[in-house]
Order: C-alpha cells, then sequence, then structure tokens
C-alpha cells in the first residue's frame, strides 16, 4: 500500500490493518475475530516456519518408503507380483498406456519432489529473503496449494483397483504398504503448506528495502 503524496510503500501491518487468512477480508488490528468467516485474526503466526519444517521433515521420511515398498500387490492363480510406483508405471508403458502411466509418474513422483523444493524455498526465502520477486513467490505459494489435492491420485487407483479386482480364486489385489506412506507423504505435505503463513514473504521483502535505503 503507498501512501498518497509520498510515494512511500507501507504493510498493512504497519497501517494497523490485518487480513484473515480465510476469507482474505482486511479488518483493525484491534479486532480478535473476522466478522465475515469468524476466523481469529493474526497478524502474524510467530511459529509459522517451525510448523512447516516440522510438518515438512515428516512428509519426507513418509516419502522415502513410499518409493521402496510395494504400492500395490497382485495375485493370480500362476503368480504373484508386487510393484513400487516407479515400477507401476514401467510395468503399465510396456503394455502400451503411456499416457496413464505418465500421470501416475507425474503426481506421483514430479508433483510430491516439486512440492518438497518449492515449499523449502518459500521457507528459506522467508527466512532470509530472496532475489525472486515477493509476487512470483506468493503466486508459487498459490499452486503448491492448488496441486496439493492431486497428489492423491495413486492412492485413488489403489483403492479402486482393490475394490473392483476382487475375483476370489482367480485373482486378488491388494494395497501394498507403500499406499500407507504415501498418503501420509501427502497429508504431511499438504500441512506444510498451510502452516505456511504468504505473509512472511512479503515482510521478508520490506525488510530487505529498509536494509537497501540504510
Amino acid at each position: 500500500m503507498e501512501i498518497p503524496g509520498t510515494g512511500r510503500r507501507v504493510t498493512a501491518r504497519e497501517a494497523g490493518l490485518v487480513a484473515c487468512r480465510r476469507c482474505a477480508r482486511v479488518w483493525p488490528m484491534d479486532q480478535e475475530r473476522c466478522s465475515r468467516c469468524g476466523s481469529r485474526l493474526e497478524s502474524r503466526d510467530s511459529a509459522s516456519l517451525q510448523k512447516v519444517w516440522a510438518w515438512w521433515v515428516a512428509g519426507v521420511i513418509a516419502y522415502i518408503p513410499a518409493n521402496i515398498y510395494p504400492m500395490l500387490s497382485t495375485n493370480t492363480l500362476v503368480s504373484s507380483t508386487e510393484n513400487t510406483i516407479v515400477g507401476g508405471a514401467v510395468e503399465i508403458a510396456k503394455y502400451g498406456s503411456y499416457g496413464v502411466a505418465a500421470i501416475i509418474l507425474i503426481a506421483s513422483v514430479l508433483i510430491p519432489v516439486g512440492k518438497f523444493l518449492a515449499i523449502a524455498f518459500l521457507a528459506i526465502s522467508a527466512r532470509r529473503g530472496s532475489s525472486v520477486p515477493a509476487r512470483k513467490r506468493t503466486h508459487l505459494y498459490e499452486i503448491v496449494e492448488f496441486i496439493g489435492r492431486w497428489s492423491m491420485i495413486d492412492v485413488f487407483v489403489v483403492a479402486i483397483l482393490s475394490s473392483l479386482v476382487q475375483l476370489s480364486v482367480v485373482a486378488s489385489i491388494r494395497p501394498g504398504p507403500a499406499a500407507f506412506t504415501f498418503a501420509l507423504s501427502v497429508i504431511f505435505t499438504m500441512l506444510s503448506a498451510q502452516s505456511f503463513d504468504p505473509r512472511l514473504i512479503w515482510d521478508a521483502r520490506f525488510r530487505g528495502t529498509k536494509r537497501t535505503r540504510r
């Protein structure tokens, strides 16, 4: 926000205002709850980055066994096979379903790894600052929030297959141990992203501006 006639920019916090994190409505600093949605108003979450890193580490730890252990176990009269996430995508590609294999790899490997890197970058830049413009970092945070729900596609596929392909003696498909740890990793990563206070991005920017002026 720019003060008319001075050219000086101030944050909402400096202007005595606070924005609701749920509905984005702006209220005076001394108001405790948002009159629109009832959420508790906080100028900043002082423990935001600690929560981000705690959930982030938990997500990374859960993601490791999710890629090591089988995601899907298939049993038939003549054979029994177990496939990891990547192994399952390779098997699907062998049968000519390249589009499905690509979707699984993107949703189960590229997106989770990208989210880990993006959240870590946002948390570090909020603490130390960054040469990347604050507006672009805010857009990155919004993208991470938006794509979070699609990271569960592998778990959904396993659940659907397990319920549909239960032909008793002929064949059966069961979720492997990786399905549980992968779901935990997705949940922890979503909690990590939700714990991040994007207003810290702009705080870091204004701190950097003030240091430059001095």
